[in-house]
C-alpha cells in the first residue's frame, strides 16, 4: 500500500469529502488525524467508515481560533512528530448579498476558507522541517476561484486567495522537499451545508460535461496522487476533478431517440 504508516492530517474531516479522503488514505494504510468542528461529527465518521480507531486522532478544531489551531499542531506534534501529508478541506460556503451581509459573515469565510491554511500550513510545514520530512500540502479550491457566483462572493474571492497563497507556500517551501499544491473537486450532493433540492442537482450535473456528480475516489484519487512519488516534480499546480466543469459554459444535449416505430 502507497501510503502505509504515512501519516496525515484532514481538516474538515466529517463533511462529504473529508470522509471520502478519509477513507481512501485508510484504504491505503495510512495514519489519520482528522479534525472538524465538533468530535460528535468526527466520532460518528470514524463508526461509519469503519475506520481502525488505533489509526486515528480526532481533535474538534475551531479554524477561526488560533489556539485551537495551534492546540491540532501540537497533537500532531506530540504524536507522531511531523505529518507526512497535510489537506486542508475543510471550507465553508455562504449565500449573502454584498449589500445585505454583515461584515462579520466576510471575516468567518476568510477566516475558515483562507487564514486557517495559512496557518495550518505553515505550523504543519515547520514540523516537517524541524524532522526533515519532504512532506506535501494540498489546498482544497473551487472553480469558484475563476468563476464567480451570484451571492456568492465571499466564498469565491476566498478560493481565488487560496490558490494564490498555495503557489507562494510552493516557492517558499521547496527548498525544503515540501510540495504544495491545489486540487478543485467538482460538484457532490451532500457536500452542501443545506440541502439541496432534486431540481437544482439535476440542473448541476447538466453543467458537467461528463454527466456526473463526484464521487469518492475523483477528488480523494487526484490528492493522493500529488501526494506520491509519482508527482514528486509537481508543485504549485492546480488539478481541476470537475468532470470538465470548469471549462466553459455547458449544458449537456438531449439526444434524440433512435430507432422504428
Amino acid at each position: 500500500m502507497e501510503f502505509e504508516n504515512k501519516t496525515i492530517v484532514i481538516t474538515g474531516a466529517a463533511g462529504v469529502f473529508g470522509r471520502w479522503i478519509a477513507a481512501y488514505f485508510a484504504q491505503e494504510g495510512a495514519r489519520l488525524c482528522l479534525s472538524d468542528i465538533r468530535m460528535d461529527g468526527l466520532e460518528k465518521a470514524v463508526r461509519e467508515l469503519g475506520l481502525d480507531r488505533s489509526k486515528v486522532l480526532l481533535h474538534a478544531t475551531e479554524l477561526t481560533s488560533d489556539a485551537s489551531m495551534l492546540d491540532l499542531v501540537d497533537l500532531v506534534r506530540r504524536e507522531w512528530k511531523a505529518p507526512d501529508i497535510l489537506v486542508n478541506n475543510a471550507g465553508i460556503y455562504t449565500r449573502f448579498s454584498l449589500l445585505d451581509m454583515e461584515f462579520s459573515d466576510w471575516d468567518r469565510v476568510f477566516g475558515v476558507n483562507l487564514r486557517a491554511p495559512f496557518v495550518l500550513s505553515r505550523e504543519m510545514a515547520k514540523l516537517m522541517i524541524a524532522e526533515g520530512k519532504q512532506g506535501s500540502i494540498v489546498n482544497i479550491s473551487s472553480g469558484a476561484a475563476r468563476k464567480m457566483n451570484q451571492n456568492s462572493v465571499p466564498y469565491c474571492t476566498s478560493k481565488t486567495a487560496i490558490e494564490r497563497l498555495s503557489k507562494g507556500f510552493a516557492m517558499e517551501l521547496a527548498e525544503y522537499g515540501i510540495r504544495v499544491n491545489i486540487v478543485e473537486p467538482g460538484f457532490a450532493p451532500g457536500s452542501e451545508v443545506s440541502e439541496l433540492s432534486d431540481e437544482y442537482v439535476t440542473n448541476m450535473l447538466k453543467n458537467i460535461p461528463l454527466g456526473r456528480a463526484s464521487g469518492p475516489q475523483d477528488a480523494p484519487g487526484a490528492i493522493a496522487y500529488l501526494c506520491s512519488e509519482k508527482a514528486a516534480f509537481i508543485t504549485g499546480a492546480v488539478l481541476s476533478v470537475d468532470g470538465g466543469n470548469s471549462i466553459g459554459n455547458y449544458k449537456r444535449p438531449e439526444r434524440a431517440k433512435t430507432g422504428g416505430a
